[in-house]
């Protein structure tokens, strides 16, 4: 089931993002994810519309929206590969017509992943954050 987050899922949502956000930018040294959690806690979560996935009373992955930009979408790594994140993005296309995210250009996966679901290349630029390229990609395009 997806339901709106809430104050007591803070916790599990960051380990999810933490631990994802590590294995799938293998290419950003994990301290730099480590040095964002606070971040992450006292702006990111608190200041989104997040959503998270729950199954068997367990948080298994979150996606969090900034107006019509999913700032973050993340699924737990060993949850990975069963359909959660198709999930996520189909209520989030509930949630918005049109939808836009960032992805860093090294991560092959999660960019073809986001071509599968309907979204297509907007433009090229530099994270600000890190340096390194990202696309920007769209649903409505």
């Amino acid at each position: 089931m997806i339901r709106p987050y809430q104050s007591g899922d803070t916790e599990t949502v960051l380990n999810i993002w933490l631990a994802a956000s590590i294995k799938a930018h293998d290419f950003v040294d994990a301290s730099f994810w480590h040095s964002q959690v606070d971040n992450m806690r006292n702006l990111y979560l608190p200041n989104a519309e997040t959503y998270v996935y729950q199954q068997d009373n367990q948080v298994l992955g979150f996606y969090a929206l900034d107006e019509k930009h999913i700032a973050a979408i993340f699924v737990a790594p060993d949850s990975q590969g069963q359909g959660i994140g198709k999930q996520l993005i189909a209520h989030a296309k509930q949630q918005r017509s049109v939808l836009t995210l960032s992805v860093y250009k090294q991560n092959t996966a999660s960019y073809q992943f986001y071509l599968s679901q309907g979204f297509s290349l907007v433009k090229e630029q530099t994270d600000p954050h890190t340096g390194l390229p990202e696309y920007t990609m769209s649903t409505g395009i």
